[in-house]
């Protein structure tokens, strides 16, 4: 009978109070010259760091994390989990203030990956054999309370167990299951270790199958394209806003008739006067009903820019500023409906009525904008049903009392918009 699979996992003991510029191969080597071949190092960033000359005198831990951070995934209060220069996303960009002496603060080693290989090597050299190296930190994880140790740099160790394309134990196919093996021997590792033990290695021994080369820690960063939670909840908000962008030019790629409806239910959620719903949106779908309304628009545009003496070349030339929704895959009127608005037979009021309304269906559109950004299609509004509102009527058979408030293109987009510059809040406001 086969035995079944085990492993041990210790703590080293006897490692000094490591300071810059101290071997950490013959620190390790010295504490546990019992190695053996397949053995798996799991050695705590903290003293790589101090080995490596990674403690910086900063006058506060917020100066070093603004230094230490590419990008802020999400803030509240104080606590803020971002990117750092090594590409991790966590809790203060790795930036630690324990364990050192007043004043100063220490960084994450500055190539994880590189480290472990180091003191892979070192290792080697000394005892001639060959084990995996792990250097751990301790991490956050989304969805989940507590903190574990998790794989910031590794060397000699398959990080990954990809078993996608094998079957379970009943015939099953295994179409997701990627293992991070790197991230469970850094947590084994700190059952032993503790977090205040002085124990900043741990030994991993039964367990050699993990051994491979080729692979490193950076290989358990999801890649951006991937990630489908790369900002807080704040932070996404604030990026739909901003990022929306008008998208001109689509791709063939059908658009989701689902992602659509979505994104109106999210306009539909925008404020509106007296309780009223007043947003009405026609989905044009098929091809024949985006033909049919864009040919019937531009003869009335064309009609009104003779009346206005243009020239036939001038015409021609403005027509062609409708291409963009000829050229989109699908297009949305918003319509404004104003039957619960009231009546007062007073022209400046009645006129502000009208414009609570508009405003109400401003947001509305903004609102559709923003959340077809977050399915990830581009749109671009435009204007033009606004200027011929009974042909769209006629076209679409709408009732009277719709008011199409211009046409939204929508599509997957052929290319990234081009960076917007910057705007200062200063420059649109005034304090009284």
């Amino acid at each position: 009978m086969t035995a079944a699979p085990s492993y041990e996992v210790r703590a080293v003991d006897g490692i000094p109070e490591v300071r810059p510029g101290d071997d950490l191969a013959k620190l390790i080597t010295a504490a546990a010259p019992d190695l053996r071949d397949g053995d798996v190092l799991l050695v705590t960033s903290k003293i790589v760091s101090k080995a490596e000359g990674r403690i910086v005198r900063a006058d506060s831990r917020e100066a070093a994390i603004d230094a230490e951070t590419v990008r802020v995934v999400a803030r509240r209060g104080p606590l803020r989990i971002v990117e750092n220069r090594q590409g991790l996303v966590m809790a203060a960009a790795g930036v630690d203030a324990s364990n050192t002496a007043p004043g100063t603060v220490l960084l994450l080693p500055e190539d994880p990956d590189a480290s472990a290989a180091a003191i892979r090597t070192g290792v080697r050299d000394t005892l001639s054999v060959d084990v995996g190296v792990v250097v751990t930190d301790t991490f956050g994880r989304p969805w989940r309370n507590g903190l574990t140790d998790v794989a910031i740099g590794s060397a000699g160790v398959r990080v990954l167990d990809d078993l996608r394309g094998a079957a379970d134990a009943h015939g099953n196919p295994l179409s997701a299951t990627v293992v991070a093996t790197a991230d469970e021997l850094a947590a084994a590792g700190d059952l032993v270790k503790g977090k205040a033990a002085g124990l900043p290695v741990a030994v991993v021994r039964g367990l050699a199958h993990v051994l491979g080369e080729g692979a490193s820690a950076r290989d358990l960063v999801r890649a951006p394209a991937d990630d489908m939670f790369r900002l807080g909840t704040s932070e996404a908000v604030r990026e739909a806003v901003t990022q929306r962008r008008t998208v001109r030019a689509f791709t063939a790629e059908p658009v989701d008739p689902g992602a659509v409806r979505r994104a109106v239910a999210a306009a539909v959620t925008a404020p509106a006067p007296h309780h009223t719903t007043p947003w009405r949106f026609v989905l044009l779908e098929s091809e024949a009903s985006r033909v049919r309304l864009l040919d019937a628009m531009r003869d009335a545009w064309i009609a009104d820019l003779r009346s206005d003496g243009k020239s036939e070349e001038s015409i021609a030339m403005r027509v062609r500023r409708g291409d963009v929704l000829r050229a989109a895959p699908y297009l949305v009127v918003p319509c404004l409906v104003t039957d619960g608005a009231h009546h007062y037979g007073h022209a400046r009021r009645d006129a502000a009525e009208r414009e609570m309304f508009v405003v109400a269906m401003g947001a509305g559109v903004q609102n559709l904008l923003v959340a077809l950004a977050g399915e990830r299609l581009g749109s671009a509004w435009v204007s033009s049903t606004m200027f011929c509102r009974d042909v769209v009527r006629e076209v679409l058979d709408l009732p009277s009392d719709w008011d199409p408030m211009g046409t939204v293109a929508v599509g997957h987009p052929a290319a990234a918009p081009p960076e917007r510059p910057g705007r200062s809040p200063e420059d649109f406001v005034e304090v009284r």
